[in-house]
């Protein structure tokens, strides 16, 4: 899914980023739900960046968040292996390429390519510079694992941020409980 966002591009990079998974779900711009065998991730855009909500069996056992939070000190880590209560086992690990404008603007158009017709990603643009973009793709379920990467393109920095999660959630699934209103 491509989408043009209507909120302005804010001149970031990738040192304002903060990766958790306690932050609450925040308000997307843009959101596309993907059906994953017995869980449903919401890849969402957010304006300073991205969440995966997980669902399973009712419950949100993960809520993954790298964005620039207010008030938060810049903290995106290389490397986080972890085991979130009912999210069974999740590796995050996460790459900086500082990138000549040329080279940039090439690996940003590679990625909205591949990621731009594919069901299972979403490709958002910000105004003001096309090379302002957020983009998150899923894969299918493989050997009970879940398989997420994002890309998050900076033009004032020539900054390409690369996340990859791999979750393999328990079959319990048991996390947050979820509200009766939401989908």
């Amino acid at each position: 899914m491509r989408t043009s966002l209507n909120a302005e591009f804010a001149d970031t990079r990738a040192s304002d980023l903060v990766w958790t998974l306690e932050e609450p779900e925040l308000a997307p711009l843009a959101k596309l739900t993907v059906p994953l065998g017995a869980c449903r991730a919401e890849l969402r855009i957010l304006g300073a960046s991205h969440q995966v909500v997980l669902h399973r069996n009712g419950h949100t056992p993960l809520v993954e968040t790298v964005a620039c939070l207010p008030g938060r000190e810049g903290e995106l880590p290389p490397h986080v292996e972890t085991t979130p209560a009912g999210a069974g086992t999740y590796t995050f690990t996460s790459e900086v390429a500082v990138l000549a404008w040329t080279e940039f603007t090439e690996r940003v158009d590679r990625v909205r390519a591949a990621a731009g017709y594919d069901p299972h990603s979403v490709v958002a643009s910000f105004p003001g510079n096309p090379y302002a973009v957020t983009t998150l793709t899923v894969q299918p379920p493989e050997e009970g694992q879940l398989r997420w990467r994002t890309w998050h393109g900076y033009p004032n920095t020539g900054e390409l941020v690369t996340t990859t999660t791999v979750c393999a959630p328990d079959r319990a699934g048991r996390g947050r409980k979820e509200h009766p209103d939401r989908e």
